[in-house]
């Protein structure tokens, strides 16, 4: 700019104003973005739809053999990294295997033992982590600088057809139940399911029961029949704890056009997976290419030396999925449902690989940062990273005071 126009700006601020409107964008740098975006996400708390680090943690011998308050390489998550990503809320994930089902503990009480060592966790580790049930105990958590525990059983089997041990989970603080897991429920259908059935009868009291507690009814993992039904059942807003854009991904764990047209009627959001195969249609691609080589060399007869080696060659070639490509399914879920209908939900500590730039829980802010650089504003920055949840969550709150006042 030169001198004369600069002496011309500065006469009047609202000249001031003009000017710096019309700095191109890309003398920002992502470093910039970045700190823009720490800086919105230090108030406003970012709220990750879906952690399994209750089942890794469990996987690793429990709460006494894991250090939580220092750096876990072999983890995705951890308190110093959580600060730096400036995680405001978390729901951690009470994960219930399907094998449950058939074998070992009881369903309902491996869902137990999780809620046990979420709130273990979280005790042990108060001054930078506390329970929360409310959209208002998440903002006086926030206001505290504490990072918000939320809890989510992953798998409606935990609740073993009984009403009764739905409503007890909710006593325990659980705020969402994923209907389904990998495995159809004779009351709900899984995105594995080939069948084209839905919510049973039961199903849908199912619903309403979690309507009338305050417990968001959670459609990751159903098939496209069971969200429809839920949604047009549920009395309140619903949630994909951690979902992604079918149109971009052709993964049956991911979210239709036709699904995501109904959201905004029912006012639920769809919280964003950071799953490979779930945001990159060259992952999951190349995901049925792998389990179809294998496939191929077994039937050739090709002994294990030639498989391994075969495979090995094969696996060089891997794509990987990129940051960029979550924010583009955010982007989607934006266009087709509405910027008051998208949330984050990495399901990290549930994935055994990650996007680029992804890596784990400290990265959350790039994430931010990249939508700052496609133009996103600042206020619906703020409704991505946590706003919209809160407000799913106080939704669900307001519609249960209604139904139990019935």
């Amino acid at each position: 700019m030169e001198r004369g126009n600069v002496g011309t700006c500065l006469q009047s601020r609202v000249w001031v104003l003009v000017c710096l409107s019309i700095i191109p964008s890309f003398h920002l740098t992502a470093q910039d973005y970045r700190a823009q975006a720490l800086r919105i996400l230090h108030t406003v708390p970012l709220i990750d739809g879906h952690n399994d680090i209750a089942d890794a943690i469990r996987e690793r011998g429990g709460l006494d053999s894991v250090n939580f308050a220092v750096n876990q390489p072999k983890l995705m998550t951890d308190i110093p990294r959580l600060r730096s990503g400036a995680v405001g809320g978390q729901f951690w994930a009470a994960y219930v295997p399907v094998t449950t089902m058939d074998s070992g503990p009881h369903p309902a009480v491996y869902a137990l033992e999780q809620i046990d060592l979420i709130r273990r966790l979280c005790s042990r580790y108060g001054n930078a982590l506390a329970m929360a049930t409310t959209a208002a105990e998440v903002e006086r958590n926030f206001a505290a600088k504490k990072i918000s525990c939320l809890i989510g059983i992953e798998g409606g089997h935990a609740i073993e057809n009984s009403l009764g041990a739905l409503r007890m989970f909710s006593r325990l603080g659980v705020r969402y139940m994923t209907l389904t897991h990998w495995r159809s429920l004779d009351w709900a259908v899984a995105s594995t399911d080939s069948s084209h059935r839905g919510l049973s009868d039961f199903g849908k009291q199912v619903v309403l029961e979690m309507n009338r507690l305050g417990m968001l009814v959670d459609l990751s993992h159903v098939n496209d029949m069971t969200m429809s039904d839920a949604i047009h059942a549920s009395k309140a807003p619903i949630i994909f704890s951690h979902s992604s854009a079918r149109a971009l991904t052709n993964h049956a764990r991911d979210v239709p056009d036709s699904i995501l047209r109904l959201i905004p009627a029912n006012g639920g959001v769809v919280m964003v997976n950071f799953n490979p195969g779930f945001v990159s249609e060259a992952v999951r691609v190349y995901g049925d290419s792998v389990a179809e080589r294998a496939r191929l060399l077994r039937a050739a007869g090709a002994d294990s030396v030639t498989r391994a080696d075969s495979m090995r060659a094969w696996e060089s070639r891997a794509p990987h999925a990129t940051l960029e490509q979550v924010a583009d399914h955010i982007d989607h879920v934006r266009q087709i449902a509405g910027v008051d209908h998208v949330g984050i939900g990495s399901d990290f500590d549930g994935i055994t690989e990650v996007p680029n730039r992804l890596e784990d829980v400290s990265k959350f802010p790039d994430l931010i940062a990249e939508l700052l650089r496609r133009g996103w504003t600042e206020a619906d920055v703020e409704k991505v990273a946590g706003l919209n949840i809160l407000r799913v969550l106080r939704d669900a709150e307001r519609v249960a005071t209604e139904l139990r006042g019935r």
